[in-house]
């Protein structure tokens, strides 16, 4: 039987970025709902960047989104498995090795800040739309990036 040697000092407390990052990424779909038209392009970088609020009940580039309802069950459980286990996987790193320490809380912090919407409206808050020339960038909000 083997068992798994544990850093002294665990990257678990990477997981302070996480939080912070969902909340930015929630105060951020607050202000969006609270002061843009749904579903109307709002310039504000000419050429390059609009604001774009929609609502999104697919996953990346709105995948799935048109699956008759399912999906919201699906997605709801890959976020939170796939936290969980990049949680489990913060307690198997050294705190000092920032090099999966970071990309981890980035991924749990993009997972559960639209977990979040998921579960307060069954949808995703979208709002932020790059493009260039006619070619648009899926419409994506913080957490997404």
């Amino acid at each position: 039987m083997s068992t798994a040697v544990m850093p002294k000092t665990n990257a678990l407390s990477w997981l302070w970025l996480s939080a912070l990052l969902i909340g930015l990424d929630q105060a951020s779909k607050w202000l969006a709902v609270a002061s843009l038209p749904y579903q109307v392009q709002v310039v504000f970088v000419p050429g390059v960047w609009n604001w774009h609020l929609t609502h999104n009940t697919g996953a990346a580039f709105s995948f799935l989104a048109n699956a008759g309802g399912w999906q919201h069950g699906f997605f709801v459980a890959l976020a939170t498995l796939i936290s969980v286990v990049l949680a489990l996987a913060l307690r198997r790193v050294s705190r000092d090795d920032w090099r999966n320490a970071f990309p981890f809380a980035l991924i749990i912090a993009g997972a559960l800040g639209n977990l979040v919407d998921r579960a307060r409206f069954g949808y995703v808050v979208d709002f932020i739309e790059w493009y260039v020339g006619d070619f648009y960038w899926p419409v994506f909000n913080l957490a997404d990036s």
